[in-house]
């Protein structure tokens, strides 16, 4: 591996465990200030506060809305994008390039690509630029894999996940982030499937906390690397606790239980 990259990886992964904690935050170009969002430099420090490994917000947050001072965290610049407002939500377009993210001090780049959609074909192809930029730097490249059209119609069938994370790593990215498929049986196959470090996504917003401690102890028996969980961290009542609940699933092999007793400590 260059050295270059080696050393940035080394800045996202937790380098005790070899796992990661990443707190995506790049909704806002998507939905808009949501709630959780409309301070990111608040966000961001009580990210960093709560022990997450990585943070990935869009290039203008880095420049406009990154903190300055404090404990250090990894840095994820994401390069795709796409509104709610667009007629077609799930075509993602590159916005931003690998060097772009280098000169704002990123660790890594990421890239989103929904498998299924009309677009596929022209996001694969963003996907292996964005891979071959990437190498050519020595950046870390996390894909966000996520299957979102006719031929996908449950994005959380196991074969479906498999394909979709397999993609990633065929295309030479260096992490993948997939949904869970609901069974730690179920998800082992993905993993099993796939050569690279995979990481669970948080999706929507859940009805309760344990259902997320829940689905990253299942990941993590599945032999996950970690999770990359937006809504349910920043728009949780308490992002800080939350945070350190979920990272003592991926660091530290807590239970469910102890897990929880963390985030209701006082």
């Amino acid at each position: 591996m260059l050295i270059g990259k080696a050393i940035r990886i080394e800045r996202l992964l937790n380098r005790r465990t070899g796992n990661c904690v990443v707190i995506p935050m790049d909704h806002g170009l998507t939905l808009g200030p949501i709630k959780g969002l409309e301070d990111m430099r608040e966000t961001v420090a009580k990210c960093v506060e709560g022990g997450a490994d990585a943070v990935l917000v869009h290039k203008g947050i880095v420049e406009h809305g990154f903190r300055g001072g404090g404990r250090d965290v990894g840095l994820i610049v994401h390069m795709s994008a796409s509104t709610s407002m667009s007629p077609r939500p799930n075509y993602k377009v590159l916005v931003c390039t690998v060097e772009e993210a280098l000169r704002r001090g990123a660790d890594g780049v990421s890239v989103h690509i929904n498998l299924a959609a009309d677009e596929e074909p022209e996001m694969l192809g963003q996907l292996g630029v964005a891979c071959a930029q990437a190498r050519a730097w020595g950046m870390p490249i996390l894909a966000m894999m996520y299957t979102r059209g006719e031929k996908a119609k449950d994005p959380y069938d196991p074969a479906i996940v498999s394909h979709a994370a397999r993609v990633a790593a065929e295309l030479g990215a260096d992490l993948v982030k997939v949904q869970y498929t609901g069974s730690v049986d179920s998800f082992r196959k993905v993993v099993r499937g796939c050569p690279i470090p995979v990481l669970i996504a948080g999706g929507e917003k859940m009805e309760t906390d344990v259902e997320v401690l829940d689905m990253m102890h299942g990941a993590m028996q599945a032999g996950a690397r970690g999770a990359s969980i937006g809504r349910n961290v920043f728009q949780h009542k308490d992002p800080v606790r939350m945070i350190r609940a979920i990272s003592a699933i991926v660091h530290d092999k807590k239970s469910v239980k102890e897990a929880e007793k963390i985030l209701r400590a006082r």
